[in-house]
């Protein structure tokens, strides 16, 4: 059984519950499957993911949207320069996005989440710093 866990970044810090207006959710599933939303996101965005893509680690097109990767990209290196006051380097992104039908290049999807996290200069959160190396 893998990793699961839910980080949700608001108001400066990691907070329990999600649902402002400015946040940052990250949502990992079974050590596979890490889900980034951010919000406010550009319209039709605010959702990519890390290691696999819904769709092809359940083997299942209905399982998610397909990605916009290089829209998403953008969108969220926006975000950040706008929600954090500083952006991430957009090709450093892109390295960590779950490409369609691609396999994943971390054995375990924590490890590109401690990643984004830190291209974003945020602490890791506690639960997610005790698992990743």
């Amino acid at each position: 059984m893998g990793y699961f866990g839910t980080f949700i970044y608001r108001d400066g810090q990691w907070q329990d519950h999600g649902g402002g207006d400015r946040e940052l959710v990250v949502d990992i599933h079974d050590s596979d499957i890490a889900t980034v939303d951010y919000r406010p996101a550009p319209p039709g965005l605010g959702r990519f993911y890390l290691g696999y893509q819904p769709r092809d680690y359940f083997e299942d097109p209905d399982a998610s949207w397909p990605v916009d990767i290089p829209a998403e990209v953008d969108g969220f290196v926006g975000w950040a320069a706008q929600t954090l006051g500083s952006a991430p380097d957009p090709d450093e992104v892109r390295t960590l996005v779950a490409e369609e039908a691609a396999v994943p290049a971390d054995d375990f999807v924590e490890d590109a989440a401690a990643r984004l996290i830190g291209l974003l200069g945020l602490p890791l959160p506690p639960a997610l710093a005790e698992v990743t190396d």
